[in-house]
């Protein structure tokens, strides 16, 4: 039997295998992908998200924010971000480069619905994320569905690396039916 990282169709199954065991799994490390976007003056910003869908067919992942933290500012500027995972157990480092669309209010109030209460507490912090504060903790945290957003990354672009014993890297483009190319690693 050919191992998955031998062949672009064996890397790709897989790479859409542990974003979506991210969606699925919440102890998965995909689960928690760093998010990289450019700030408004053009700083370079990373932080960790939680991945709450990733769809192969579409090629879209997606993630949920509060509308007023700093990374909306970012991709109103910039609507373009990186996401990154990494598998220790596949040793898969993923790379994803997207197009993101924002969307809050109406638009995502059915998914509002479903989200949990314990994390309807992340969307809504008064005063606003990255506020500065007098202490620690002299913020208040009242879920409020007028703060809650869905980031729809559009992936156009995948770098998938695999370290086995002999490294395999390849990078899938959207350009027609995902073109892949194999690189070195």
């Amino acid at each position: 039997m050919t191992e998955w990282f031998t062949s672009h169709a064996g890397l790709w199954d897989m790479l859409w295998q542990v974003l979506e065991r991210g969606v699925a799994d919440g102890r998965h490390p995909a689960r928690l992908p760093g998010f990289a976007t450019v700030s408004p003056e053009g700083w370079p910003e990373a932080r960790t998200v939680v991945l709450r869908a990733a769809d192969k067919e579409a090629g879209v992942v997606s993630v949920h924010t509060d509308l007023y933290s700093d990374k909306i500012a970012s991709l109103r500027a910039h609507p373009q971000a990186a996401l990154l995972v990494w598998d220790p157990q596949e040793a898969l480092q993923i790379r994803l480069r997207c197009e993101v669309a924002i969307a809050s209010g109406e638009a995502v109030r059915a998914l509002w619905d479903r989200v949990p209460d314990h994390a309807q507490q992340s969307y809504g912090v008064t005063p606003a994320p990255g506020t500065v504060i007098p202490a620690a903790l002299a913020y208040d945290k009242i879920p409020d569905p007028a703060c809650f957003a869905v980031l729809t990354c559009r992936v156009v672009a995948i770098d998938a690396v695999h370290l086995g014993t002999t490294h395999r890297r390849v990078r899938f483009t959207r350009d027609g039916d995902w073109q892949a190319e194999w690189l070195s690693p």
